[in-house]
């Protein structure tokens, strides 16, 4: 497959064969975005030609290159073939081959930080993270039944069951968000457990 410029449009033709149609590239499989991509560039790139023409296009020649061997590369992934690029300014051809499968991802910096989303194959450590939700779970517990105490003296009851409420409620998304993240599952399924252990001694403080 050959792309090249026609006059202002980017058009892809199978290569070597003088017969073969001229296609634009919004009547393959490509995507608007692909597609859209490469008239741009074709403008561009018959732009920076005519400058050729009457002087020296500067810098331009070489943007309008690596942008165009850039989307070339793009189109013989999308098709998965080598795809012939044809330099707008120099009419030099290279041949773009397609990029392989792209790796997994580099990881996000939350991922980084906290672990992937998902364990895979390695082994759950029961032990460690059990006395990390343990720990987590007796500090939750007595702060939400400091803070009932401490409104109980002042407040009434139902503004007790109110405030433990909101902070419930305030606390359940990021647990539950948290569930499946390495390390810090474990410190929210402590939390998670001293804030429902709480309740058995908030309610009758409130009451």
């Amino acid at each position: 497959m050959e792309l090249r410029i026609r006059g202002e449009r980017a058009v892809l033709k199978g290569h070597g064969d003088a017969y073969t149609r001229e296609i634009d590239p919004h009547s393959l499989a490509l995507g608007p975005e692909l597609s859209d991509a490469l008239h741009e560039w074709a403008r561009v790139g018959a732009a920076v030609r005519r400058a050729a023409e009457n002087g020296d296009p500067g810098e331009a020649a070489g943007v309008v290159t690596r942008r165009g061997q850039q989307l070339a590369a793009r189109v013989a992934t999308v098709m998965g073939t080598p795809v012939h690029y044809v330099d707008p300014v120099t009419d030099e051809v290279s041949v773009i081959s397609p990029q392989p499968p792209a790796q997994r991802a580099a990881p996000s910096l939350m991922r980084q930080l906290f672990g992937a989303t998902h364990v895979g194959t390695e082994p759950t450590p029961w032990a460690t993270g059990l006395v990390v939700s343990a720990f987590i779970a007796v500090v939750a517990v007595i702060a939400m039944l400091s803070l009932a105490v401490a409104l109980a003296a002042e407040t009434a009851g139902w503004v007790v069951l109110l405030a433990s409420a909101v902070v419930t409620a305030g606390l359940t998304p990021s647990l539950w968000l948290a569930r499946r993240v390495p390390i810090v599952r474990w410190i929210a399924l402590g939390a998670a457990a001293g804030c429902v252990l709480a309740w058995f001694g908030i309610v009758p403080v409130a009451l």
